[in-house]
């Protein structure tokens, strides 16, 4: 069985700002999935990081938000036929707005109202079940 904190490929972090959810526009680069789709802040991990430590230099590194591990809810860990990642929250003042900076990963961001991403069709589909199930229990 394998240790989800050490076999894991990396995050995924559903970040709030005030009442609206940071969202991606992923690229068309050949080869990556779900291109043109909307996508939460995250990535692949890096020399043996932590959940935790991955996240946080995600967010960073795609929209210029320097959180703090206290910032971050677990809401999700998603094994999909071995592949796992981790699904985060943080929730950040709607003052947070005007730190945000476009990394450049993607093809720009937004904000968005998040029940408005779990029925948009270019949501990406298990992204937005995710995003449902901790909306549900909020």
């Amino acid at each position: 069985m394998s240790d989800p904190r050490r076999d894991f490929l990396g995050c995924k972090v559903m970040l709030f700002v005030g009442a609206q959810l940071v969202v991606l526009i992923r690229d068309h680069t050949p080869g990556i999935v779900w291109p043109g789709y909307l996508d939460f802040p995250g990535g692949g991990r890096e020399d043996g990081e932590s959940p935790e430590d991955c996240a946080l230099r995600e967010a960073f590194e795609e929209v210029g938000l320097d959180l703090s591990p206290y910032d971050l809810t677990l809401i999700h860990i998603r094994d999909n036929d071995g592949k796992i990642s981790w699904f985060f929250a943080a929730h950040l003042p709607e003052s947070a707005r005007t730190d945000i900076r476009f990394g450049g990963e993607g093809d720009g961001w937004q904000l968005m109202p998040p029940h408005q991403y779990v029925s948009h069709p270019k949501a990406i589909p298990h992204f937005a079940r995710i995003l449902e199930s901790y909306l549900a229990s909020d």
